[in-house]
């Protein structure tokens, strides 16, 4: 026997024995009230969270968002936005919404702990849309909302393509701690919570 061997065969002997996972269930808080929760994570990752009675009142909540005000290029992955100009299922090359102003994105999952909202390809012609936006408005229904990862991971459908979790605006921080928002993707993100 060589000494790789050797070496090999002394760490499978030195092994501890094999152990069940934890049931990673009874692991984590609990919240009562979910979309206040997540409101309040939505918040503390410099996002801003909108809740609205329904889809039909987003026209109107829109209208209040200043980087909606603001934008002459908005492109909307949720129909009924009524100022939608960029047609994304006529853009070929997603370097096309580069000078996108607010991108507008429904999400498929919300989580209360972080303020995290899932989104795919399912829903999302463009991936690199939620990045190279100015701002962004995530949509999202309140009976999607979940505690936390854990329940999200369990409802999710992975393997679908592309898909990722969006918290807040871009940001980033150096050593001393100097916080830049907007650093490499939206300035801005606003969480309208349906429902």
């Amino acid at each position: 026997m060589g000494s790789r061997e050797e070496i090999l065969a002394r760490l499978r002997a030195a092994a501890p024995p094999a152990r069940e996972l934890p049931q990673v269930r009874h692991f984590g808080e609990r919240f009562s009230d979910l979309p206040a929760r997540f409101a309040r994570a939505v918040q503390e990752v410099g996002g801003r969270c909108v809740p609205l009675a329904s889809l039909d009142d987003l026209p109107a909540a829109l209208e209040q968002l200043e980087p909606y005000q603001a934008a002459a290029r908005i492109a909307s992955a949720v129909p009924g936005v009524p100022r939608a100009n960029v047609r994304l299922e006529s853009v070929a090359d997603p370097h096309e919404l580069r000078d996108v102003d607010l991108a507008i994105v429904p999400g498929e999952l919300a989580v209360a702990e972080n303020g995290a909202v899932w989104i795919s390809a399912r829903s999302l012609r463009h991936r690199a849309l939620p990045w190279i936006a100015q701002h962004l408005a995530l949509v999202v229904s309140v009976e999607r909302l979940v505690n936390d990862l854990h329940d999200a991971y369990e409802q999710l459908q992975i393997g679908g393509g592309f898909g990722c979790f969006i918290s807040g605006p871009s940001k980033t921080a150096d050593i001393e701690q100097a916080l830049v928002i907007g650093a490499h993707g939206p300035r801005s993100a606003t969480v309208f919570l349906i429902g």
